[in-house]
């Protein structure tokens, strides 16, 4: 297909940093654009068309119920909503009002992360009540098991690179103490390729994101048990109708299903791996510069290069590096949200392969390039996390 982005005076991005938003999330599949295509000039019932998608849904993930939402986030919203509200219509068009209904949502502090925008803030639009469990680094048992009351609607379980990796309850666990006390279990898996494992260890309900791994256009997965995914549903007519999804993101979301689990994912692992290999190959031998190909944190069959570097030997900061990525004919986007540590890492998931070459010239270019200053002052992280902040008060110019 014709690249569109010049003539729109954009980027010619090259993303190497993972399934994220802010680069448009994925490449979208041919199923899920031309199940867009097909729909979008017709007139359908959303509601007939959401059962439709239900029922792919619930295959795929061997479920029993599901539906298609605007994002994620949306999904965290009106799943957290739902078990505020069951089935009572004058209680879903009262949120955020909470005040006569059981409020208070459980997650972990290690979970409460940034993905864009704060999960607990997806929480409390709500109207939900945060109850934050153990510390950022720990959780017991017992600290769950304290936290919940009578006034405890839900508990939610995040799965994200973001956030905290040691030292928390494990999903299994989480699962059996909230369910002792009748307490439904929402995961936020939004990044996460196994559509069966979670829901198979018990959580009430699951959300995906259909435009990052699986390649759909943007939206929202809701899938779970029956109940509890239908009183998420009967928020659109409440606080989810601003997180409405449109007919061609419902009937893309199940074609990209259908088409998910036809891929060939072996094929796929391969082919990243090859990038790696040839990116690592590229920066081998410039000092200052060490790398190793790392598993994906969460358990996704995935791996990605981490990018190590000493300023004093590179002449560059790993930042510095990460911005002249960004900065070059073709711009390389790696992903950065570790990088005050001295790192940054490449993903190799949305990689073309008439991208792969690029992305190892301009590397060994921009290494080779701040290797030949003489002297090297290190800017400081902050300013560039400030220097960003910046560039998002000024929008638009």
């Amino acid at each position: 297909m014709k690249d569109i982005r010049e003539s729109l005076g954009l980027r010619r991005v090259i993303n190497v940093s993972g399934t994220m938003t802010s680069l448009g999330a994925s490449i979208a599949v041919p199923e899920a654009i031309e199940a867009a295509s097909q729909i979008l000039p017709q007139f359908v019932e959303i509601g007939a068309l959401q059962k439709y998608a239900s029922r792919v849904i619930a295959e795929v993930c061997e479920s029993e119920a599901g539906f298609v939402t605007a994002s994620c986030s949306a999904g965290l919203t009106i799943a957290v909503a739902g078990t505020m509200t069951g089935p009572d219509l004058g209680a879903v068009e009262r949120l955020p009002d909470t005040s006569r209904l059981k409020n208070e949502v459980l997650i972990q502090t290690g979970h409460l992360i940034n993905y864009g925008a704060p999960v607990d803030q997806a929480i409390r639009i709500s109207g939900a009540r945060i109850v934050p469990v153990g510390q950022s680094t720990t959780g017991r048992r017992y600290q769950l098991e304290s936290a919940i009351t009578e006034s405890t609607a839900a508990a939610v379980f995040v799965i994200s690179h973001h956030a905290v990796q040691y030292g928390l309850i494990q999903l299994d666990e989480f699962i059996e103490v909230c369910h002792a006390r009748n307490v439904p279990v929402i995961v936020d898996a939004a990044s996460e390729y196994d559509l069966r494992r979670f829901l198979a260890l018990g959580a009430d309900i699951c959300l995906y994101s259909a435009h990052k791994f699986m390649g759909g256009i943007t939206a929202g997965i809701v899938v779970g048990k029956r109940e509890h995914v239908r009183h998420a549903y009967l928020q659109n007519i409440g606080i989810g109708r601003g997180m409405k999804v449109g007919k061609e993101g419902i009937l893309a979301t199940a074609a990209t299903l259908q088409a998910w689990v036809k891929r060939d994912h072996a094929a796929d692992r391969q082919r990243q791996n090859a990038n790696l290999v040839c990116w690592q190959d590229a920066v081998a031998g410039f000092a200052g510069i060490r790398t190793e190909i790392l598993p994906d944190p969460t358990g996704n069959p995935l791996s990605r290069l981490r990018v190590s570097v000493d300023p004093a030997q590179a002449k560059v900061t790993a930042w510095e590096l990460a911005d002249l990525l960004s900065q070059a004919e073709r711009p390389v986007i790696v992903r950065d949200d570790e990088i005050d540590q001295g790192y940054f890492e490449m993903d190799p998931c949305n990689v073309r392969d008439n991208e792969t070459d690029i992305v190892a010239k301009t590397l060994r270019t921009a290494i080779a390039t701040a290797a030949t200053q003489s002297t090297h002052k290190p800017t400081p992280v902050h300013e560039r996390r400030n220097r960003n902040a910046a560039a998002l008060l000024n929008w638009p110019e």
